[in-house]
């Protein structure tokens, strides 16, 4: 049965990389008594697979983790016995049963929802601040957007603009940037570049070490009219009268 689980990563856990987070999970999973599949061969490892690696120093509301079980329990019930071995910063929020021929969450995404917001202590211009929704809105009316976008072998000039599906003043978090962007192996597009993008636009001077960014949410293409789809709604909750069924059969 292919599973896939949503989950937080905030605090401290913050400045935990991609790999190490990797191999938390597979302690975790062991500690929750995950039936997890193994693969075969002279040394077999859990069958897992993660979206999108966040970048250092990010915090998240939706991370996602593929992985294979041969039987488990209901949604709720491994939620909660996922979380009771997690540390301060790591939170699991959805726990949820793909189809058979479900593809992996790292083959799917291609957007991303993001938060920047400018770090305390930190220089907020009041040409950008003072009139911020005016601002993003300026800026994506514009005819393009060329940046340098360096890639492993090269660095190459692209417009940001088609890799920005929205843009606009964040309402959960005044005074901070809400946006939606490409991502994934055709295109990716860092929340960094957009902010870097904008500042040289109003004539600033950007600093990354000026933001703070955290990832809402990340999407699928539908299948079935193209529209995004978050990675967790392409999966079902497990109730517990299936589980049940599962296990007799």
């Amino acid at each position: 049965m292919k599973i896939r689980v949503k989950f937080r990563k905030y605090g401290n856990m913050k400045f935990i990389g991609h790999l190490d987070v990797m191999r938390y999970f597979q302690k975790a999973l062991r500690r929750a008594q995950v039936d997890i599949c193994y693969s075969a061969g002279y040394s077999p490892h859990p069958i897992m697979s993660f979206a999108a690696p966040l970048g250092l120093g990010l915090t998240s509301d939706g991370e996602y983790m593929d992985i294979e079980v041969n039987q488990t329990e209901d949604s709720c019930r491994m939620i909660d016995r996922l979380n009771a071995v997690m540390v301060d910063g790591m939170e699991v929020t959805a726990f949820r049963r793909l189809p058979d021929d479900a593809k992996s969450a790292m083959s799917l995404i291609a957007a991303a929802d993001y938060r920047v917001e400018i770090r305390p202590g930190h220089d907020r211009p009041a040409v950008l601040f003072d009139c911020l929704a005016e601002q993003l809105s300026a800026f994506r009316s514009l005819p393009q957007v060329l940046v340098h976008k360096k890639t492993k072998k090269s660095e190459t000039e692209v417009d940001l603009l088609p890799m920005i599906y929205d843009l606009r003043e964040d309402p959960a978090v005044p005074g901070s940037v809400f946006m939606r962007l490409a991502s994934g192996s055709a295109e990716n597009l860092k929340p960094e570049l957009v902010m870097e993008a904008l500042y040289r636009q109003l004539g600033l001077t950007p600093n990354a070490f000026d933001f703070m960014v955290h990832r809402y949410e990340m999407y699928a293409r539908n299948p079935e009219n193209g529209e995004l789809i978050s990675l967790a709604d392409l999966g079902e909750d497990l109730l517990e009268q299936e589980t049940n069924s599962y296990k007799e059969s």
